[in-house]
């Protein structure tokens, strides 16, 4: 269950970033495919963004639900970083956001990259916009993202938000989730989706191009800290970092970011209810307590 929304949800969700290109290039028959593929395997929970591909994301998305949207909770978020949060551009973003995504309703909305924007701002002007178009039923829940854990807490704590999503904030090489935001969530019943399990790609050794050399380095060396996990892989850290996530009881859905069938099948496989073993979590759980990798 997510939180207290009563969504059931997998335990394992679609990422939309990468579906449309916005990590290399993406072929649109694959992308189908893939979400196709993904709903028959179990998967019933999308998350986009208008930010994906400025919109590409939910095109392709909301045309792989024709005729299956009933099975899915859909979540896409408003605005965008570069765009004003304003009541009107707020109501504006979610509508376009329907449009795209061929659908009456979406599940879960999230307010994008908080971090971003004035709290006053986001309070007086976005989460009234949100909650306006709850009540005409256009959406279901409100959620609101950032990797910004003390930012992120300041907005659970307002009892405004039924769901969290942070990203590279619970993985193997930052973890900086564990002790504070995922007890808080627990307590005040608030959904959490784990993003960027892999580091933006860090730990299935493709990092983002954008990613700077510095935190590469650091990744680097935290990587090779944690190599006694490596058991068939020859390179990277992919399946213990999706186990390290889909373990943990407390995130209710971990994300996997990909535009490949045959990760995507992989990422599946880590599905059967096994998370990292007992020991190696804790080893992982002294190395970097408390020392975030990004900024």
């Amino acid at each position: 269950m997510l939180g207290k929304t009563g969504l059931k949800v997998s335990q394992l969700g679609l990422g939309g970033a990468p579906l449309a290109g916005d990590f290399g290039k993406t072929d649109e028959e694959e992308v189908q495919r893939l979400i196709h593929e993904s709903i028959d395997s179990g998967i019933n929970i999308i998350d986009t963004a208008p930010l994906y591909g400025r919109g590409e994301s939910e095109r392709r998305i909301g045309k792989a639900l024709k005729g299956r949207r009933e099975s899915v909770v859909l979540a896409s978020k408003a605005v965008r970083s570069d765009l004003s949060y304003d009541y009107a551009s707020t109501i504006g973003s979610v509508e376009d956001s329907l449009n795209r995504l061929q659908t009456d309703w979406i599940d879960l909305l999230q307010i994008h990259d908080v971090e971003k924007q004035q709290y006053e701002v986001i309070m007086n002007e976005t989460v009234p916009a949100l909650q306006k178009l709850q009540q005409d039923g256009k959406i279901r829940y409100i959620g609101v993202t950032t990797r910004d854990l003390q930012l992120l807490m300041r907005y659970m704590r307002t009892a405004c938000f039924d769901a969290i999503q942070f990203y590279a904030r619970y993985m193997l090489i930052d973890y900086t989730a564990k002790d504070e935001v995922l007890p808080l969530a627990s307590s005040m019943g608030i959904g959490v989706i784990n993003g960027s399990v892999l580091g933006m790609g860090i730990l299935a050794d493709a990092p983002a191009h954008f990613l700077d050399q510095e935190t590469l380095d650091q990744a680097e060396y935290r990587m090779e800290q944690l190599k006694f996990l490596r058991k068939q892989e020859s390179k990277g850290l992919i399946e213990p970092g999706m186990r390290f996530s889909l373990g943990n009881p407390d995130i209710h859905v971990t994300l996997t970011g990909t535009s490949s069938l045959n990760s995507l099948r992989n990422n599946l496989s880590f599905c059967d209810g096994k998370g990292l073993e007992p020991n190696d979590l804790l080893k992982v759980q002294a190395l970097f307590q408390g020392q975030p990798l990004f900024n």
